[in-house]
């Protein structure tokens, strides 16, 4: 019986297989051939030991639901996994997790599956950043309505809109190459992060067991990898939720029926918007993702509860783990594809947004209009009240803000008819910013040089 949402509704088959119960597995057991390849390599163990242990080491050999029987017995996730390992392997039975501590597979093992999903993650975000360098070059000269404290302010461009969350993106993706290495760590130094168990040659043990799986190899751990890691990483899946959602709720807002200058595809064929209300398009795929960029951000509070572990270590952390890493990245990576979708099909309304700024009467070109009067030798004081007051005039006598400047000395006296008809031009109210648009572009599509890991990475 599923229960959970991401079981039936929620959630890409690439996202769920890296956190899923055979994704788990899968990596552990990669985690202990590595081990055992790592002593091969010292001397420890025999290549041909080895290379029994490394052909068993796969889950259609040691299965998922063998481990399970055995756990419900032993009660130990880890023991499960080497006793149905040894099952396997026999006579090199011997050599599995030999030194290890159970930490030290899992702590590895969640690196593995993080690493997996920061390379899925860049994917998306780089996916979703191309869609808007696209929707901001299309729409670089778009006029609309800008607008502060949810009123009319000032024209600007669809494109410009668009170009500040390009830039945004962009910003998310330099953030998780800077973090990537410090997610990406594993570690295998025992019970309490002494080596003890390992001999003299545990660093280098460890160290050619994280370089060989492609994890960062820590400077100090207790039996646990440090939790500040994991909240860096989940604080930057909050980071790119919030960063979604307010794209999607802009998209929503624009949408209202009073505004509809811009809006989600709707499939006019098919489509249903309401049970009740045969006329409705509603904004859902938007909605949806808006809803679960929510529960994204809200696994902060329990990653910084994980970190809080007693001395070397204690369990309060595993079980919530199981859910906040998993849940987040299945989660983010959901609310990318639907947020590419929305933003892949957008559907701009050019002329609903020139009549948008028009049903402002003029009053939106106030402050372009107030600074050309300063140009023209009129002190800012001065230019600000003459502006006001015809604003004010405008809006009680409902008339056009060109007319009641038309009737104003100051005004006339400073521009001909035909100079105060370009003030009025919305297009020449927006400054640089297709400028801002090409420069946030060109930034974004830049190919960049990711970080990687050097032959020893110390984080």
């Amino acid at each position: 019986m599923s229960v959970s949402p991401l079981d039936y509704r929620y959630g890409r088959p690439e996202a769920k297989e890296i956190w899923s119960r055979e994704g788990r597995h899968s990596r552990q057991l990669d985690v202990e051939r590595a081990l055992v390849w790592a002593h091969c390599q010292l001397g420890r163990v025999s290549a041909e030991h080895y290379d029994i242990i490394a052909d068993i080491s796969d889950p259609g050999i040691v299965t998922a639901d063998r481990v399970d029987e055995i756990e419900a017995e032993t009660r130990h996730d880890i023991m499960a996994l080497t006793k149905a390992m040894a099952e396997k392997a026999g006579e090199a039975a011997w050599c599995i997790h030999l030194g290890a501590t159970s930490n030290d597979i899992v702590d590895s093992a969640v690196a593995l599956q993080i690493r997996d999903s920061i390379r899925l993650q860049r994917q998306s975000l780089m996916t979703l950043l191309t869609t808007l360098c696209d929707l901001a070059e299309r729409e670089r000269d778009t006029v609309m309505l800008g607008r502060t404290h949810g009123q009319a302010a000032v024209p600007i461009t669809f494109g410009l809109k668009i170009a500040v969350f390009v830039d945004e993106f962009r910003r998310h993706l330099i953030r998780l190459d800077e973090l990537e290495s410090r997610a990406i760590t594993g570690k295998f130094l025992g019970a309490v992060g002494t080596g003890a168990a390992q001999g003299k040659n545990a660093k280098e043990l460890q160290q050619l067991i994280l370089e060989h799986l492609g994890l960062t190899v820590p400077v100090a751990t207790t039996q646990v990898v440090g939790r500040d890691r994991y909240i860096e990483w989940v604080g930057w899946m909050a980071n790119v939720a919030a960063s979604v959602e307010k794209l999607l709720q802009e998209v929503r807002n624009l949408q209202r029926s009073e505004i509809a200058e811009v809006g989600e595809w709707f499939d006019v064929e098919k489509q249903v918007g309401s049970s009740t209300m045969a006329h409705k398009r509603n904004p859902i795929t938007a909605e949806n993702a808006s809803g679960l960029a929510r529960i994204v951000r809200s696994m902060i509070i329990p990653s910084y509860e994980n970190a809080l572990l007693w001395h070397e270590r204690d369990l309060a952390n595993s079980s919530s783990e199981r859910f906040t890493l998993s849940h987040a990245m299945i989660l983010l990576d959901d609310i990318l594809a639907k947020s590419d979708k929305v933003m892949g099909k957008c559907v701009v309304d050019v002329e609903r947004m020139l009549a948008n700024i028009e049903s402002q009467n003029g009053l939106v070109m106030a402050e372009k209009i107030m600074l050309a009067l300063v140009d023209e030798g009129i002190h800012r004081d001065q230019a600000h009240e003459i502006l006001r007051a015809a604003s004010m005039v405008a809006v009680a006598e409902n008339r056009h803000l060109r007319e009641i400047c038309g009737e104003d000395d100051a005004v006339t006296n400073a521009f001909s008819p035909e100079e105060l008809d370009e003030l009025f031009d919305p297009s020449s109210h927006l400054g640089v910013s297709g400028e801002i648009v090409d420069e946030s572009i060109k930034l974004a599509t830049v190919s960049y040089t990711h970080l990687t890991l050097p032959t020893i990475l110390l984080v």
